[in-house]
């Protein structure tokens, strides 16, 4: 019997498009959710989901809980993770969409990229010339039709905020000691649902999901969990190129919705699409730096 063993460049590809798959899903899972409740509810289940879920594998695992500094960075990615999500449903909420969600994608993406590089030296070549059409996808996939009109405000600070949050996030959670796999998951969780849950309560907002949608909140939190640990194993080989093709979960979320929904897909996407596919390529055929 032969052992498959996977190049480095290969398992963070493979690593990371599960990450994008799972995040788009999840986001998509989760856009279907905000019609029908809260949406602080359904940040409440579903993180808490994912919580419980961690929390259990821990256990069975047999995985000891963060201790030192790596509690100190569960502790802050989680506090990212607040103003990351809060930034960008901010943002979408009062301002353009046109203007919110391609900022927050380009950051989230660029900024692990550019510290994952400064801290493990420059890919080859061909890795850099992928990455870059990786990354021209996320710009162009994540750009909506403005249907606002040009009365509402650009919302570009949110997007700032929820874009440099959710990609300082990514960063923090590479750092993370390699002892622990789900401990920061569940550190990440447990802040949010403390957070989120202290906003219902001292700010009396509504909260309660109705019970039908409890099945896909749950399938939510799962999924992202799933995603999520994902992304931490494929930045612990190298961040850069995992920023990069995990912020491809744009073009999963249009991919279902096109689908599920019956959404046009304009010839925009479908283009953004094939140079997501040639990009994710062309990094895996680069192989880590230095090598």
């Amino acid at each position: 019997m032969v052992d498959l063993v996977l190049p480095a460049s290969g398992a963070v590809v493979i690593l990371s498009l599960i990450a994008a798959a799972a995040w788009g899903t999840s986001d998509f899972g989760g856009g279907l959710l905000g019609r029908r409740a809260p949406i602080l509810g359904v940040l409440i289940f579903t993180q808490g989901t994912g919580l419980v879920l961690a929390l259990t594998i821990m256990v069975a695992r047999g995985e000891p809980p963060l201790a030192g500094d790596d509690l100190a960075l569960g502790l802050l990615g989680g506090f990212l993770a607040v103003f990351g999500v809060g930034g960008l449903y901010g943002g979408l909420a009062i301002g353009r969409m046109a203007i919110v969600a391609p900022v927050a994608a380009v950051l989230t993406a660029l900024t692990p990229a550019i510290l994952g590089i400064a801290l493990e030296g420059v890919p080859k070549p061909i890795a850099i010339a992928g990455m870059v059409l990786a990354f021209g996808a996320v710009v162009v996939v994540s750009r909506v039709a403005d249907h606002a009109g040009s009365d509402r405000p650009s919302g570009l600070p949110y997007g700032l905020v929820a874009g440099v949050s959710l990609g300082l996030l990514s960063f923090v959670m590479s750092r993370v000691d390699d002892t622990w796999l789900l401990a920061p998951m569940a550190a990440l969780r447990g802040v949010q649902v403390v957070v989120f849950g202290a906003v219902v309560i001292l700010g009396r907002r509504a909260w309660r999901m109705p019970r039908p949608s409890w099945p896909l909140a749950v399938g939510v939190g799962v999924i992202d969990l799933i995603g999520n640990v994902a992304f931490l194993s494929a930045a612990r080989i190298e961040l850069a190129p995992a920023a990069v093709v995990s912020s491809l979960y744009t073009v999963v979320t249009v991919l279902l919705a096109a689908t599920i929904l019956g959404e046009r897909m304009t010839r925009s996407h479908a283009a953004a699409i094939v140079l997501a596919v040639v990009g994710v390529a062309m990094i895996a055929a680069g192989g880590p730096a230095g090598s």
